[in-house]
């Protein structure tokens, strides 16, 4: 390795920015908005078992890559009349109907957006932010009975806000978990997935061996959930960081 801290490797037709780093664990992501892919390595591990490293993922960064490369093809959301949108994995038609006191609701197979009919662009959004951020509260709030006593673990907060590249982060200090506002978009099953994998983080900092073992002991199917979200179409930005 050169003494650099940051280097490009090519592995096949994709390149990708190595960082070593004085952390434990080796880090992938495939981030916005072109899909570029990126490498945090502990200072001990060579380029050689980098390469290695990145070529035993190669399928799913392609899998990933593709997905960025789709999105940038769909047009952005302009909240207008029979637009298609998601909550909790299922696709919703929109209808506008004016009215000064602005909100969102759910009738059958439909979003209705309550909005005054000068409205712009941004107010659209922020009031389907607002719905977005609400459903999923209530949701995680409905979980969290339920796997606080499964997973026994110290009083902590959880927020939500949008986020570029992680679908949950977990500060294990503060006792602090965020949770991404896109998840509202998701199958429940994908969020609960999500939940958990965050608890654990409470009780195990790192990736290692004892954060899968409390994986498998808590939630057996998380390897198929983690699959299924990330195999989904991506309304909106962000990608599950391995």
């Amino acid at each position: 390795m050169n003494n650099l801290n940051t280097e490009t490797i090519q592995i096949q037709e994709i390149p990708i920015l190595v960082t070593w780093k004085d952390i434990k664990n080796v880090h992938l992501s495939v981030v916005p908005p072109k899909g570029d892919v990126k490498i945090s390595a502990p200072l001990r591990i060579s380029k050689d078992n980098i390469r290695a490293f990145a070529i035993s993922r190669l399928d799913w960064i392609r899998k990933s890559k593709e997905k960025f490369l789709n999105q940038s093809r769909e047009p952005n959301r302009e909240y207008i009349e029979n637009e298609s949108h998601y909550l909790f994995g299922n696709r919703y038609l929109l209808k506008i109907k004016q009215n000064n006191k602005p909100s969102l609701t759910i009738s059958n197979s439909k979003l209705i957006l309550h909005i005054p009919e000068e409205a712009t662009d941004k107010k659209r959004k922020e009031v389907f932010q607002e719905f977005y951020r609400e459903q999923l509260r209530q949701y995680i709030d409905q979980l969290l009975p339920k796997w606080k006593k499964e997973i026994f673990v110290p009083e902590f907060e959880y927020s939500i806000r949008f986020m570029k590249t992680k679908w949950g982060t977990c500060y294990h200090d503060k006792r602090k978990i965020w949770l991404n506002l896109e998840l509202a978009k998701k199958p429940l099953d994908c969020i609960e997935y999500v939940l958990v994998h965050e608890m654990v983080h409470l009780l195990e900092d790192s990736h290692n061996k004892r954060f899968i073992r409390l994986m498998d002991k808590y939630l057996p199917t998380w390897r198929e959930l983690k699959a299924k979200l990330n195999d989904l179409p991506i309304h909106g930005e962000g990608v599950w960081n391995e």
